[in-house]
């Protein structure tokens, strides 16, 4: 497979996206070109209604940008039919949300195995539990959502979305329902996956003690880039964070 030739995961290349028309239009995000290199863990801040959300659908290919460009590996999105969109996301990417959608029917392990289920493939022998093993889960494999707690469910929503080796995982929030303690446990373990496994991860999060766990914290203000941090403390990001709130509009 060719995706593997580039060193980035994801490239934006000028993404603008606007919603609605004429005076009443939005431009969510205004020509953002930004590259997320392979194995890294980057974090996407910014006051409420800085893009950030239109950031991530646009990089995961979950919604179209008006202009300009964004490829996945060596995968130009901007031609893609809705199918191939779907496939794409669904062989390629992973999601982990601040709500963890597990269906309360399903065991851990069936909620796992789901995403396979659903493209039709079959999980090989060992593969859900590799997973659950993955995330410290090995021993909760035949309990329902009702029976673990709220940590333990965002990590079968991990394992769910690392399932089909996903190239990029992106995280909305992934620890905003969780009490601080577990969330350091759910950011250590994405931090692992980065380290460890190689594992490309963006996460968008309002929280700058989350955002220190990345590589690099990335800052949008008004749909456009506002600098960067690199491997910054909680401290400086929580002080960019506010200076960025600050400033007039």
């Amino acid at each position: 497979m060719g995706t593997h030739m580039t060193k980035d995961a994801i490239r934006l290349r000028s993404v603008t996206r606007r919603y609605g028309s004429g005076a009443a239009s939005v431009t969510a995000l205004d020509d953002v070109s930004l590259a997320f290199p392979r194995g890294t863990f980057t974090a996407v801040m910014g006051p409420s209604g800085s893009g950030k959300s239109t950031l991530l659908q646009c990089a995961a290919g979950l919604d179209r940008p008006s202009s300009g460009s964004v490829t996945v590996g060596d995968t130009e999105l901007t031609g893609l039919s809705e199918t191939r969109l779907t496939l794409l996301r669904r062989e390629r990417i992973g999601f982990v949300f601040q709500a963890f959608n597990l269906l309360p029917s399903l065991t851990a392990e069936q909620n796992v195995a789901l995403p396979l289920r659903l493209a039709g493939r079959r999980p090989r022998k060992g593969q859900v539990r590799e997973v659950l093993e993955q995330v410290g889960l090995g021993d909760r494999a035949r309990h329902r959502p009702t029976e673990l707690s709220g940590g333990q469910q965002q990590r079968v929503a991990l394992a769910r979305a690392l399932i089909t080796r996903p190239e990029v995982l992106f995280g909305d929030e992934p620890t905003g329902a969780l009490d601080s303690r577990t969330g350091r446990e759910v950011l250590g373990l994405l931090r692992d996956m980065v380290d460890r496994d190689g594992q490309t991860i963006i996460m968008v999060s309002h929280d700058p003690v989350a955002a220190s766990h990345a590589d690099r914290v990335v800052f949008l203000v008004d749909g456009r880039v506002n600098g960067e941090l690199n491997g910054a403390p909680a401290e400086d990001i929580a002080a960019h964070m506010t200076r960025l709130e600050a400033a007039p509009c």
